[in-house]
């Protein structure tokens, strides 16, 4: 439709100057002298146009002539750009399918591009890695450090990552520092930063990252308590050896993490291995006051190495809480068993007797098994004790 217009519009300006020459009588005079050159104005003015047309072209044609280093100066900058996009976008995918040599290679011809070379350098710092390439691998993180820009960060995470691979948890967590202080914390960040401190065994920060890590709906629930409870534990085991520095790190732990059953048996565990009967017992206590837990009921039969009174009074005490459990309880067999434990240290040898028989009546331990042996061999009746050592070796 254009090209008919323009065919058109030609045709239409071509009779027009037909029928304007036809009706002008003038013309256009050129003196040189001696000569003199006389021609019709339409002529002179088609010679003009056609004149004007031609030296356009010349010097169009002269300018491009003189710009074409330039131009192809640009093509080919444009070529190689265009290049290293697409061998950038060739190193991503080759990383992800596993094809390390081949991403590693597409990713030097982006950085040597001059495409996104930070980001080039990572990728190639990764198949580096992967390959096993320590010295190469170094040598792409610092070409991404020199790069500079926004790819910064996600250097320092890189870093990170290829740290903890590497099981480097001290230089994880100082290159996470690092990124934590010089911008806002991101979560793939506190992850692998709780990952590094449970290497470093700052279990402390452990603890606090993973109620945070919680709190953003980073890691599952259960998982955070997990940690924290690992935390707890490993705090506890520090200072197993300490009584004073035990209870001081046992104030310090918040009530929920007391009430969790790994952390309350282990601080059960050190309390009587520590002689504090009193604070073992109510560590147990106020964890099953919580949550009921066989574990738990079992450590409650554990009484430290006292003197004999003072063993007798405390099994006392633990016989009269669990006895009111039981009222609640009457078929737990963790717990009857661990009443006859008790009775045992009370040398209540009847008592202890009729709440073993129990527990083995409704299905028993391996552990009941071994007690009542030791009550029945205590009464000298070694023939039923022998049984009850078969049938806890039997016991799986």
């Amino acid at each position: 439709m254009r090209a008919l217009f323009w065919l058109v519009a030609v045709f239409a300006a071509a009779a027009a100057l037909a029928i304007f020459g036809r009706a002008q009588d003038s013309y256009a005079l050129f003196v040189y002298p001696p000569w003199r050159v006389e021609v019709s104005l339409l002529l002179f003015v088609v010679g003009a146009c056609a004149a004007f047309a031609l030296g356009y072209v010349l010097v169009r044609l002269v300018h491009h002539t003189l710009s074409m280093p330039a131009q192809v100066r640009a093509f080919r900058e444009r070529r190689g750009r265009e290049q290293a996009l697409a061998a950038l976008s060739q190193a991503l995918q080759a990383q992800y399918e596993g094809r390390y040599a081949k991403a590693e290679k597409q990713a030097r011809v982006a950085w040597q591009g001059g495409v996104s070379r930070g980001l080039a350098a990572l990728i190639a710092a990764r198949a580096a890695h992967a390959l096993g390439e320590s010295a190469r691998r170094d040598q792409w993180l610092d070409r991404a450090r020199e790069a500079g820009g926004s790819v910064q960060s996600a250097r320092l995470l890189s870093e990170a990552e290829l740290a903890l691979d590497e099981r480097d948890f001290t230089r994880a967590r100082d290159v996470l520092r690092t990124l934590h202080d010089a911008g806002p914390r991101n979560i793939a960040a506190l992850r692998m930063l709780l990952r590094a401190e449970r290497g470093a065994q700052n279990w402390i920060e452990v603890s606090r990252l993973a109620e945070v890590l919680a709190k953003r709906h980073a890691i599952a629930p259960a998982v955070a308590v997990e940690y924290r409870a690992q935390a707890c534990v490993e705090l506890l085991g520090r200072v197993a050896g300490d009584r004073h520095g035990f209870e001081e790190q046992w104030r310090r732990f918040s009530a929920a993490d007391k009430r969790l059953s790994r952390v309350a048996i282990a601080g059960a565990r050190h309390a009587t291995g520590l002689g504090n009967a009193g604070l073992a017992r109510e560590i147990v206590e106020r964890a099953l006051a919580e949550d009921w837990d066989g574990s738990l009921v079992a450590e409650y039969a554990e009484l430290p190495p006292l003197e004999a009174d003072a063993r007798a009074k405390e099994a006392t005490v633990r016989i009269e809480r669990a006895e009111r459990w039981l009222a609640q309880r009457p078929d737990d067999a963790q717990l009857l068993a661990s009443l006859g434990r008790l009775c045992v240290a009370a040398e209540l040898w009847g008592q202890a007797q009729k709440y073993l028989d129990a527990s083995l009546s409704l299905g028993g331990s391996r552990a009941a098994h071994l007690e009542m042996a030791r009550l029945l061999g205590r009464l000298g009746r070694a023939t039923e004790a022998a049984s009850h050592y078969v049938r806890a070796a039997e016991w799986t």
